[in-house]
């Protein structure tokens, strides 16, 4: 029986200190992502991934090619004035799905006065699951035209999320246990957003079991 305990600890202990991984290889990053919707350009330089606001376009989405469950991810996000972004997780492209739209949770990046970065929307469905109106620290904890740190754990139906070391969202629910990450370029509105950009840098994930 002792030793069933001592096993069983260092399992427990061997699951919750896992190693972060980077989802940016240094060698060649493009065959661990896909395109999915508009035609935005993505571009990796190092450890950064710059996307590029087009006109004419859907919202656009580049997405790991594997599929995660049970993770802590973290990464770091610069934005221009103006546009709107987001981080998939745990999301989907199904051809039985409105033709294949992408859809999950998503981690909202959110420049504008509402300052909702953080925030938890899903996308291509059901909308804001957990928005910031209630959080005025984590809403003042973003910093506009510098990089944001973002931290994103997501543990079986529970979901949270940071925003410079400020707790800013968290939800339980069902719906996706499961899906690849994704990031988002948003569709523009008008002329004056075409070539405005959103960087990502240092994106790390920990798997939990």
């Amino acid at each position: 029986m002792r030793s069933f305990v001592i096993a069983a600890s260092l399992l427990f202990f061997a699951c919750q200190n896992q190693e972060w991984t980077p989802l940016i290889a240094t060698d060649n990053p493009h065959n661990d992502w896909v395109q999915y919707g508009g035609s935005a350009s993505y571009e990796f330089e190092g450890n950064t991934v710059i996307g590029t606001c087009v006109p004419n376009a859907p919202n656009s989405f580049l997405a790991t090619t594997k599929s995660y469950a049970n993770f802590e991810l973290q990464y770091e996000v610069l934005i221009d004035d103006n546009i709107n972004s987001g981080v998939q997780i745990r999301s989907h492209t199904r051809p039985e799905y409105l033709n294949g739209i992408v859809h999950g949770y998503q981690i909202e990046i959110d420049p504008s006065p509402r300052s909702w970065s953080a925030g938890i929307y899903e996308e291509g469905k059901r909308g804001w699951l957990a928005s910031l109106a209630e959080n005025p620290a984590a809403r003042k904890a973003f910093v506009p035209n510098q990089w944001n740190h973002f931290r994103v754990r997501a543990q079986g139906p529970n979901i949270s999320t940071w925003i410079n070391g400020v707790a800013a969202a968290q939800i339980k629910d069902t719906m996706e246990a499961s899906g690849f990450i994704a990031l988002q370029v948003h569709s523009i509105e008008d002329s004056t957003q075409i070539g405005k950009q959103v960087r990502w840098k240092n994106l790390e994930i920990k798997i939990l079991e």
